[in-house]
């Protein structure tokens, strides 16, 4: 998997543990080495979690090497970003898309 800088990587077997454990809030990319608006979300992610790293953990999820976790939220498209707070999935967005906007979308959860 292509990582982001910055940008921690989680699997099946940690996802409990990183995920669904984690004080705060935490933005979760399901991606893929073979999908192109994933690479392109890189960049912005790397800048997300440098920005907001003391509000929001910002992790990637490969969903070919972690089926298990990818079933079981029912991500069927990639990039799918999930936001986990308290350890429930609160908001799902699908698709690349600017910084700026990503931003606006994970206000109210920040």
């Amino acid at each position: 998997m292509i990582r982001a800088a910055g940008v921690a990587e989680v699997t099946d077997a940690d996802f409990a543990a990183e995920v669904i454990g984690a004080e705060l809030p935490v933005l979760v990319e399901f991606t893929a080495d073979w999908c192109p608006p994933c690479r392109q979300m890189g960049p912005v992610l790397s800048a997300l979690a440098a920005e907001e790293g003391e509000r929001l953990k910002v992790v990637q999820l490969d969903v070919d090497t972690s089926p298990e976790t990818t079933n079981h939220y029912r991500v069927l498209s990639m990039p799918t970003f999930m936001v986990f707070k308290g350890g429930e999935p609160v908001k799902a967005m699908v698709g690349a898309r600017p910084k700026r906007r990503l931003l606006e979308e994970l206000a109210d959860v920040l």
